[in-house]
Order: C-alpha cells, then structure tokens, then sequence
C-alpha cells in the first residue's frame, strides 16, 4: 500500500510542477502582448539602420592608393585589386577594384585598416538578386552611394530603438 501512495504523491507533484510551467509560460505570453509589433512591411516600409551598421561598402577611386591593405586584412581575401607600376612617378596605378558581396562577410576589416579612408560602410542592406554574378561590384558600382530612404515620399521610414527591439 506503501509504494501505492509514494506513486500518488510523486504524479502529483510533477502535476504541480508542469501546471507551475504552464503558468510561467502564459505569464511570459500576456506580457507580449503589450508590446508593439516588430514587424514592417518591407517594400512599402524601410527600417532605417543605427550608425554603426554594416551595410555594403563604398569605395572612392580617386583616394586609393593600391597599397593592398583592404586585401591583407580581409579574413577571405575578397579584394581584387588590379593595379600597374608606373616607373617615371614610382608609383602604383590603380586600374581596377572589385568585391563580391555573395562572399562578402561584412566584417569592416577592409574598412577599418584603410589608411586613405577610401573605403566606408553604407546604410544599404537590399543587396538581394536573383544572379549570385550581380553581386561582383567593380569600382563604378562601388563608387554609386545608396539611395537614401528618408527623403522618399513613398517609403515610409521605421526608426527603432533599442527599447523597441528588446
């Protein structure tokens, strides 16, 4: 009879403990929904990215120097560089720079060890297409800034705070 009951106390006890769980859970749920919705519907409606985000990289072709910097400290060493040695000035020429954002990891190596600053990050964070070869920037691509979505009338801007987001 003995283990009979040790058997009744031991399923009410988990009873206790899943109904305890149970209850968090809902608590957990209720406080949600005081909470604004998080999503944005996307073409209609751009999220406008914090100062420091890591968007597509701009380049300058006038400020570099083909020093190979952007190359050495890129994890994947996704850089290409082409450039020619002129003799009468003892200088490198830059011919061509080119990044392909499909390998592209956006860690900002290549832009923080810049020492023209000929590299900056941008707010861009549309690089989606439908050929994975579109993604291969040259320098004409690069040089094109990002459109910007604030003065648009038909985008509707969503800035976030931190509070929002957590």
């Amino acid at each position: 009879m003995l283990p009979i009951i040790t058997g009744f106390m031991k399923y009410g006890h988990q009873a206790v403990r899943a109904a305890r769980y149970i209850g968090q859970s809902f608590i957990i749920t209720l406080s949600h929904t005081s909470r604004l919705p998080v999503t944005i519907q996307y073409p209609y409606q751009k999220w406008i990215p914090s100062e420091r985000f890591r968007g597509r990289i701009h380049f300058e072709f006038d400020k570099c120097i083909a020093c190979e910097v952007c190359v050495r400290v890129c994890p994947i060493d996704l850089p290409t560089i082409d450039w020619r040695l002129e003799p009468e000035i003892r200088k490198k020429r830059l011919l061509n720079y080119s990044i392909d954002f499909g390998i592209c990891i956006f860690c900002g190596n290549c832009v923080e060890y810049c020492p023209t600053n000929c590299l900056s990050m941008t707010e861009e964070y549309a690089l989606s297409t439908y050929n994975r070869h579109e993604l291969n920037y040259n320098q004409i691509a690069l040089g094109r800034l990002p459109m910007s979505v604030i003065g648009n009338s038909l985008i509707r801007t969503i800035i976030m705070t931190s509070t929002q987001i957590k």
